[in-house]
């Protein structure tokens, strides 16, 4: 979403709101007893000269039927196609949005790509999980190159994921990321990929992810996630931290449901090492087909 500079955010507000409101057919009286304001403080609203509540806001948005998005400038809700997709979407169940994106990645993907993605193989997951590790190993073990997408970063940006946040700002990391992905994607006919754990932070990276790779969450429990890290000796997120593990359930909980997009899961935890690498080939072989 592009914001407008300060001096337009208020005048765009109310020019929205505006429109909104023309379009529902509403006069400013009514619009204003049915989001329970005074006409005046609307006025001021549609003028771009009243510095409204969210609150207040939020009331004017129910009243037009609308959602606070809509009035802000959401991306979504730029055209009359966005509105109705919108719409179209609205309330419906996990289980019937699964299956839209379903349909809009195979309208619009690469269907080239998506015949193909089974050779890759993308771990996600949090830190901890083991994706480097179990990443190395499958690696290994079906002769293909191993991808750390960190290692990528680090590569194309010259400095560490850490630096180029703190240099740059989170923007700046996320378009590495993309082009990280993006160049290991074109590199690659077949690979092992060990993604970082925040990548489903930008859906649109994730989304690239999902329809070229065939993709594996590994899981394990806060705890194990916790004291792997920290038998690593990565303190990145959690120096000097006494709630380290809240934390981390707090992360896990947060990205849990784009996780869930992957194409499968599988629980580390309270396996050894070996077992975990065994586990994770058996569901190789079993949904991939292949002769491991």
């Amino acid at each position: 979403m592009t914001l407008p500079d300060d001096s337009q955010l208020l005048p765009s507000l109310g020019q929205r709101v505006k429109l909104a409101r023309a379009r529902r057919g509403m006069t400013r009286r009514i619009l204003a007893e049915e989001a329970q304001v005074s006409e005046r403080h609307l006025a001021n609203l549609e003028s771009g000269t009243g510095n409204v509540s969210i609150l207040v806001l939020a009331q004017v948005a129910q009243a037009l039927g609308c959602s606070l998005a809509e009035l802000l400038g959401d991306e979504t809700t730029t055209t009359p196609e966005w509105l109705m997709v919108r719409r179209l979407l609205h309330e419906r169940t996990p289980a019937e949005l699964a299956r839209a994106r379903q349909a809009l990645s195979a309208l619009f993907g690469d269907s080239t790509a998506a015949q193909g993605r089974r050779d890759r193989i993308a771990l996600v997951g949090l830190r901890g999980a083991g994706k480097s590790t179990l990443g190395q190993m499958a690696a290994n073990e079906l002769g293909v190159p191993f991808i750390e997408l960190r290692a990528e970063i680090t590569r194309l940006a010259g400095c560490a994921p850490i630096e180029i946040q703190a240099l740059y700002g989170s923007n700046a990391y996320r378009r590495y990321e993309r082009q990280a992905l993006e160049e290991t994607l074109r590199d690659n006919q077949a690979c092992v990929i060990a993604t970082a754990g925040g990548l489903v932070g930008d859906t649109a990276t994730f989304g690239l992810l999902l329809q070229n790779c065939l993709t594996i969450w590994l899981q394990a429990e806060p705890e194990d996630h916790y004291a792997r890290v920290l038998a690593q000796g990565d303190q990145r997120t959690m120096p000097g931290n006494r709630n380290g593990v809240d934390d981390i359930r707090l992360t896990l909980e947060s990205r849990a449901g784009f996780y869930a997009k992957a194409d499968f899961a599988y629980n580390t935890s309270g396996k050894t090492l070996d077992e975990a690498f065994a586990g994770l080939m058996a569901l190789l072989r079993r949904e991939t087909g292949r002769s491991i």
